[in-house]
């Protein structure tokens, strides 16, 4: 029995069987590692986007939850100063029958602008007549609500463009706009 505990009962061995080295062992130990630490991190990104579009229903305003936050897709506006002061304007249209024409217009610019906040304050005369005659050109059908947005754009712009020469208005709103017609 004693010369049984000394036999070597493993297959292959003996001399033409390589030695066992603790490089051999290492390599495929570190990939094994390597590839459960890969597989972690996919796992876990894909439960993180799968949860992000659980949660936000797949909602198209984001991107691998990431917001969009481009000015074109924004949904907030610039935060403006108005200038009011202008006060109500009174005219009648250029109709055969006029209509008598009551409006009020407020003038937004860049936020803290105390240059074009100087600049409105020393035209206000020139922007109170060119709000009258504006308003003296326009027929009852011109001034009608769906037109609005127009006539707002085309009055910004004539400022900016014909009034104010350093610097630029950025909206024009109406507090009142009234068109009265007369029977």
């Amino acid at each position: 029995m004693a010369d049984d505990d000394d036999l070597n009962l493993e297959e292959g061995g003996g001399e033409g069987a390589p030695a066992k080295s603790g490089k051999g062992l290492l390599i495929p130990g570190l990939l094994k590692w390597v590839a459960i630490g890969l597989g972690a991190i996919i796992l876990i990104v894909t439960v993180v986007v799968i949860t992000n579009l659980i949660m936000n229903g797949n909602k198209s305003g984001t991107t691998g939850g990431v917001a969009i936050t481009t000015e074109e897709y924004s949904q907030t506006k610039e935060i403006l100063d108005w200038y009011s002061s202008l006060g109500t304007t009174r005219t009648k249209t250029s109709d055969q029958n006029p209509a008598s024409v009551v409006v009020d217009v407020v003038l937004g610019y860049k936020k803290d602008d105390k240059a074009t906040s100087t600049e409105i304050t020393q035209r206000t005369v020139e922007l109170k007549d060119f709000l009258r005659r504006y308003f003296t050109q326009k027929t009852a059908d011109e001034l009608k609500p769906q037109n609005e947005e127009n006539l707002k754009i085309e009055i910004r712009n004539a400022i900016n463009d014909s009034i104010l020469s350093s610097s630029k208005i950025k909206d024009v709103r109406f507090m009142q706009l009234d068109v009265i017609q007369s029977n």
